[in-house]
């Protein structure tokens, strides 16, 4: 591995790439603060891909994209004499600090809930309103719910078994049945969203991240579905010409393969 003077080189390189880019590139030097956005959430997403692959030399390349687009917010934050990397390495260095009292103060803690209890109630002496000011607005529904029943249980907003979480699940499951018996079309979307909000509460409750798991599901049921379409085109079928029993057949061998 590289020496703390190698990683230091090798950052001041990319800004040294970066000053030069703004500088010559007419592609980079159009790029605004608003103009990059759209373009780092996908590179998180591309991110969040290599890391439930489990490919390290994917991850390794889609990390630098990532930190290239820090390295270039705090290039054009120094264009308009907002902030520059060393503001944004020193403030999130200042709120670790403070934020680990544990660490770098006289508090004690016990285990890893004791450390998040003691982040919310940090930051609302920071000046925060609600513990849920620091959830995006824009974060996809199933991320969002469970940062929001993360952060609530931060403050002691919380069940206390997870039996109790599941009898909640099948409350809901409940409800969700009698108002599609009812036919109310309304009331069956508010109900399907309250058993999927239970359900991501329930995952905490036995360490799963839901975000992963319903992802992983997604790759396994696309590695299935193409199999099938492969095995389709061997024997000269459109799948759309194939009965379901056919169709089950080359399900079952994908179902083998992709676990």
């Amino acid at each position: 591995m590289n020496t703390r003077k190698q990683q230091l080189d090798a950052f001041n390189r990319l800004l040294d790439i970066m000053d030069e880019l703004r500088e010559k590139c007419p592609w980079d030097r159009k790029q605004t603060l608003e103009s990059l956005r759209h373009l780092t959430i996908e590179e998180v997403y591309e991110l969040g891909d290599a890391i439930l692959d489990n490919n390290l030399e994917e991850l390794k390349k889609e990390l630098g994209d990532v930190l290239l687009h820090i390295v270039f917010y705090a290039k054009i934050g120094s264009e308009k004499k907002a902030f520059d990397i060393a503001d944004i390495a020193n403030a999130i260095s200042d709120k670790l600090i403070d934020r680990h009292p544990h660490i770098y103060g006289d508090i004690s803690v016990e285990n890893e809930e004791e450390v998040k209890q003691n982040w919310e109630k940090l930051k609302l002496k920071e000046g925060k309103q609600s513990v849920l000011e620091g959830v995006p607005r824009s974060l996809p529904a199933v991320v969002k719910a469970n940062r929001i029943q993360d952060k609530v249980a931060g403050v002691g907003f919380d069940w206390e078994e997870p039996h109790q979480v599941w009898e909640k699940v099948q409350e809901e499951l409940n409800e969700l049945n009698e108002e599609i018996v009812s036919g109310n079309q309304e009331n069956i979307e508010k109900e399907f969203g309250d058993v999927l909000f239970s359900l991501i509460n329930y995952a905490r409750f036995i360490k799963v991240n839901p975000e992963n798991a319903l992802e992983k599901t997604n790759k396994k049921f696309i590695s299935r579905f193409q199999y099938l379409e492969k095995k389709s085109k061997e024997i000269g079928k459109e799948l759309s010409d194939m009965t379901l029993a056919e169709m089950d057949v080359f399900w079952n061998e994908a179902k083998t393969f992709y676990k």
